[in-house]
């Protein structure tokens, strides 16, 4: 609701007969029934001064006042029981290294029912009580993120001075994140830069695209780490840092290459792959935060962390003939 308030409507003798709520509904821009509804109950539309009831018949002549916008209470995430893998914790910050399958925090449009379960965000607050509330109710301590379907290293903050100095590092873009992936196809330089602009896909919301004009500075290194010829086709394996934090811009950068990581079916990977060995699928992306540095928001000193790739993973690249 972006209006002013108060704000004041008198009652023309055609709306004679009409509810209050549906009265307001059309007045109102952008605002929905339920949202007339928690005005009304919350005593913020006069009519004739007095409050209203949203089941009030109109007569005609009345002059309607709206006090001010709802009061809407936060969604707040709700603490879960569910097992973490801790590399790092002080009173300042812990380092969780995320299983692919986990959201990070529920979303803007969740309540509190199953869609605001088993994410991240419910464990934290079950294993450690208190977090920063710097990113808001949904999100305590969550810093930076990682998508759902990628594991591995992300830093949480337990107060709210961490959680800024923090965010001021990622902002400097001093914090570095290195990724490993393994992608389709056979990427022919040793090393390069992908400098794309990242913004929203026009017609699939969920996804992003570097086709379109404008958006956001994205910037992605890879180096190769190996280049694997199998059964089942051409795969390269590449460590991946970034210096900026792009939704989706590991994935969409390496899409845009030609070579979309494996099992990322939203950018164009294929849900399997056929092979003389058969067909194998991989039910997540290969994509993992393999390693993290940082400074300590305190004390200033370096921290570093590492986890290899998770079990499934390495499964693949055994599949796939790696290490045999």
């Amino acid at each position: 609701m972006s209006q002013t308030f108060p704000i004041n409507f008198g009652v023309p003798s055609e709306e004679s007969g009409t509810r209050l709520d549906q009265f307001l509904v059309a007045k109102l821009a952008d605002v929905s029934r339920a949202r007339v509804q928690q005005l009304i109950e919350q005593e913020l539309v006069l009519v004739d001064g007095k409050a209203g009831k949203a089941s009030l018949r109109l007569r005609g002549g009345e002059e309607i006042r709206v006090l001010g916008p709802a009061k809407v209470e936060p969604l707040r995430a709700i603490p879960e029981d569910i097992p973490l893998d801790i590399v790092y914790e002080d009173d300042d910050l812990a380092v969780i290294n995320k299983p692919a399958g986990m959201m990070v925090h529920a979303g803007a449009g969740a309540t509190e029912d199953v869609r605001n379960r088993g994410t991240l965000v419910n464990a934290l607050l079950h294993r450690f009580g208190q977090l920063s509330d710097v990113g808001g109710e949904l999100r305590p301590g969550i810093v930076h993120r990682l998508d759902k379907e990628t594991s591995g290293l992300i830093v949480v903050a337990k107060n709210d001075e961490a959680h800024r100095q923090l965010a001021a590092q990622f902002a400097k873009r001093e914090v570095k994140k290195t990724y490993l992936a393994l992608v389709h196809g056979r990427v022919a330089a040793e090393r390069g830069t992908i400098h794309k602009s990242i913004s929203r896909d026009s017609v699939r919301r969920v996804r992003m695209t570097t086709r379109r004009e404008g958006g956001r500075e994205a910037i992605t290194h890879y180096r190769v780490e190996r280049r694997i010829d199998s059964a089942f086709g051409k795969f390269t394996l590449l460590e991946v840092k970034i210096d900026t934090g792009r939704t989706h811009q590991i994935r969409v950068h390496l899409a845009s290459m030609g070579h979309p990581v494996v099992g990322d079916t939203t950018y164009g990977a294929p849900a399997q792959v056929k092979g003389r060995g058969g067909t194998l699928a991989l039910e997540r992306n290969f994509l993992h935060a393999a390693a993290l540095e940082l400074r300590h928001p305190q004390t200033g000193e370096k921290l570093a962390f590492a986890r290899e790739l998770p079990g499934e993973l390495l499964k693949f690249l055994e599949q796939v003939g790696v290490g045999k």
